[in-house]
């Protein structure tokens, strides 16, 4: 990286917001959802064994799924494709399933798949994953405002581990906030 790309790199920083700067960058940091992500719980020890299959994140919003979806990337040490079902369709849809396939012949550890208001998607765009999901080529990461059993295909949904997020609680926002005082690099830990 060249000094000119280091600045701008630098500048684009500076200007996130708060919440951007001190997004979780490892599991440990996350904060709230502990009912599924706490030591010894499902999604922890899916995680930890790197056994991590399809899952459906619900709740509502604010409470980390999209964090949550980037972290099991990190975690796990795949590849991470994002789609919004807001604004993708069917091409980009099957570009990403492509892509999941490259990966794993390639040889790298199995891809995921992060369809941010899954809901969103209909029944024939939902299907389309089915055949990826079933065999593996990626874990599906849905997200959704919705309710999963009402509002996802119940094939897919059968073929996925739900975990419901709740609102976090006043204690989480209370460790956010300490969080974000005392950190110098990304909160405001370094100002008077």
């Amino acid at each position: 990286m060249d000094l000119f790309s280091q600045q701008i790199e630098n500048n684009l920083e500076d200007n996130l917001p708060l919440a951007a700067r001190l997004r979780p960058r490892r599991l440990n940091e996350f904060v709230g959802q502990q009912h599924f992500v706490g030591p010894g719980k499902l999604l922890r020890r899916m995680i930890e064994s790197r056994r991590l299959g399809s899952v459906l994140f619900a709740g509502p919003p604010g409470t980390g799924k999209t964090t949550l979806a980037h972290l099991l990337a990190v975690e796990t040490g795949g590849r991470l494709r994002e789609l919004s079902a807001v604004t993708s369709g069917v091409k980009e849809l099957r570009d990403a399933l492509a892509w999941a396939r490259d990966e794993i012949a390639a040889g790298a550890p199995r891809p995921l798949l992060f369809v941010d208001e899954i809901h969103r998607f209909n029944r024939a765009q939902q299907d389309a994953l089915l055949p990826d999901v079933e065999q593996g080529i990626v874990s599906l990461v849905g997200a959704t405002t919705s309710n999963p059993y009402f509002a996802v295909n119940g094939a897919l949904l059968s073929r996925s581990q739900v975990f419901q997020f709740q609102p976090l609680s006043e204690a989480d926002i209370l460790r956010l906030l300490e969080r974000a005082l005392a950190d110098p690099q990304r909160g405001f830990g370094n100002r008077q």
